[in-house]
């Protein structure tokens, strides 16, 4: 982040230095936090309250942090109508925000065939077997990927992605492997058959032949779609607040996986918004980066929303 001399540095950005200070993952500018402090010094009181969590393991599927934080008498006690979570940079002059999400399928096939020595033409091998179950799917990967880029309309979320994240097998150069294994992360749109996905899944491991077996590390099957128009209270809010300011919003599904996906299938409507405009989409990048100036005016933008969410009129899902 983009700063001037410590002697005119503004006390919103002193804290945003702070803040990274104490993170022990990629930094995300937290503009809840100094929204929420600007409107405690100023004394503001709201018909609702506004609860802020911290929760770990977000950023490996959050099974020990949100996921079970949901289900817990301290939650429900919190009587949540509706939640803010993180969103995504927008390198244009509009500002994107989430209403759902895909939901993440991390997949393991393994693959059983005959060892030997590596000299040798050996027949039904595993990495051949293996091999056929990668083609399956890095087919269909293009396919979705052809899907996307022909349709202009289509936001990457809408799709289904997946991407060969490792290949595992094999002890030495001249030794065919009994067993091998590759791992794939499926990101799944909310409109899919999911019972009819997995079969897919399935078939691709049956037609590669004997001993081609799938486990799943994580599998969620919930997906739930936050409304994004004035049938819904929370979004008429939302949008009025951002129309006022004259800001352009994107709603999209949220392409990666966020903690609002266990928020929404307890009933919870969320939407992921962070108020990053004009600048690139470098999540996990090496020089992940925030210019000061949309920092702050991310601020002003939360100071503005959060009232107007907190004012919301009493609904009949409150009860």
């Amino acid at each position: 982040m983009t700063s001037k001399g410590p002697e005119e540095e503004h006390p919103s950005v002193t804290l945003f230095r702070q803040y990274l200070r104490i993170r022990t993952v990629q930094p995300k500018p937290d503009y809840y936090l100094e929204a929420v402090r600007r409107l405690k010094v100023e004394g503001h009181r709201f018909p609702r309250t506004i609860h802020m969590t911290f929760v770990p393991d977000e950023e490996v599927g959050g099974h020990q942090g949100m996921e079970l934080f949901v289900q817990r008498p301290e939650f429900q006690a919190l009587r949540a109508g509706f939640a803010l979570d993180e969103g995504i940079a927008n390198p244009t002059d509009a500002f994107t925000v989430f209403y759902s999400e895909r939901s993440p399928w991390w997949v393991r096939i393994t693959s059983t065939g005959r060892p030997g020595h590596g000299s040798l033409f050996i027949e039904d091998t595993a990495a051949e077997k293996l091999h056929k179950v990668v083609s399956s799917i890095l087919a269909f990967r293009e396919k979705e990927w052809q899907r996307l880029q022909s349709n202009p309309h289509l936001k990457e979320g809408a799709v289904t992605s997946v991407n060969l994240t490792k290949l595992e097998g094999g002890v030495a150069y001249n030794v065919v492997p009994a067993t091998m294994s590759a791992s794939f992360d499926f990101r799944v749109a909310p409109d899919v058959d999911f019972k009819a996905f997995e079969e897919q899944l399935q078939s691709w491991c049956q037609a590669a032949g004997e001993g081609v077996t799938l486990e799943f590390a994580q599998k969620w099957m919930h997906p739930q779609v936050t409304p994004t128009d004035d049938s819904n209270p929370w979004w008429a809010a939302f949008s009025r607040v951002c129309k006022d300011m004259n800001l352009s919003l994107e709603p999209e599904i949220m392409p990666a996986a966020t903690d609002s996906r266990f928020i929404r299938a307890v009933g919870v409507p969320a939407l992921g918004f962070s108020p990053l405009n004009r600048t690139p989409v470098l999540l996990h990048d090496h020089d992940e980066r925030l210019h000061e100036a949309v920092f702050l005016r991310g601020v002003d933008i939360y100071t503005r929303l959060l009232p107007a969410l907190a004012s919301v009129p009493a609904l009949p899902s409150d009860s």
